[in-house]
């Protein structure tokens, strides 16, 4: 995965099974709102896609924002909204070249 998913954060709780399907519904349905020829789906891979939701989640709970979870905060809560998920991964390098964003929770569909 482009950026990797930083292990160094201490999970308090487990997110709930319902939390993590309920936030890939909310990604779902808002890749299904994309206009034609601009379209990007969920990664396939549904393991991935779970990890990811857990740790945005995650995020969410010890952070205050749903942050993407490959990308590390800089503390400075302006600078740091750049990176709630979805951040802008279509103006970023990892798009045009590999197709997918950071983390690669979405690609080119």
């Amino acid at each position: 995965m482009a950026g990797g998913i930083s292990g160094t954060e201490v999970i308090e709780r487990e997110i709930d099974e319902k939390e993590i399907e309920s936030q890939i519904k909310v990604w779902q349905e808002w890749t299904g709102r994309q206009p034609e020829g601009n379209k990007f789906i969920l990664n396939p891979n549904q393991e991935t896609v779970k990890l990811l939701a857990q740790g945005v989640l995650t995020n969410e709970k010890n952070k205050g924002l749903k942050f993407c979870p490959c990308r590390m905060t800089l503390e400075d809560r302006e600078a740091d909204k750049k990176l709630v998920c979805p951040c802008n991964f279509k103006a970023q390098k990892t798009w045009r070249e590999k197709g997918e964003c950071w983390c690669s929770l979405f690609v080119k569909g």
